[in-house]
């Protein structure tokens, strides 16, 4: 398999996602300590900072520890798959598509094998317009999946996955 350049670019923002996510949950965890203080009001009341431990899903689906290593698992084998799909792809918005999600799946599974559940803190909730709360990682895939859709809306070239399409 080669590693083409545009797969390095793809792995290169999944690194920084996963590195700009667990900065963020160390600096909440840590620095601001909101696992102890539960709340704190940034921009009142549209938003804040809320502790919640994410055991499931998006939206808290599938919640409940016993999901915690099935997650993590599937996440790093849809993960492994997008690597390789960044390997055959020609596309730099499909790249760059693939690199948000991969590295918002990383950094959450980081904290499913850390805490046994995903550090939530971003609330909008406040809005009454959004009522969940998210992180990093949630923001990547989120732009990340948005960013694919956008690809394969505009994209005119086929992708690039073994042999080349015939031509008629």
């Amino acid at each position: 398999m080669k590693i083409t350049r545009l797969a390095v670019t793809a792995y290169v923002f999944a690194l920084l996602i996963i590195v700009l996510d667990q900065l963020t949950k160390a600096w909440i965890i840590s620095g601001l300590s909101l696992q102890e203080v539960g709340r704190i009001p940034v921009f009142p009341p549209i938003l804040n900072f809320s502790w919640v431990e994410n055991t499931g899903v998006s939206f808290g689906l599938f919640g409940g520890g016993e999901a915690r290593w099935g997650l993590a698992i599937f996440s790093i084998v849809v993960s492994a798959g997008l690597a390789w799909w960044a390997t055959q792809s020609n596309r730099r918005l499909l790249i760059t598509a693939i690199g948000f999600v991969m590295g918002g799946a990383l950094g959450n599974v980081i904290d499913r094998i850390r805490f046994g559940y995903v550090v939530d803190f971003i609330d909008f909730s406040g809005t009454g317009v959004f009522p969940w709360v998210f992180n990093i990682a949630d923001s990547a895939i989120t732009i990340g999946v948005v960013l694919l859709i956008i690809d394969s809306l505009v994209s005119d070239k086929p992708v690039k996955v073994g042999a080349a399409p015939e031509k008629s």
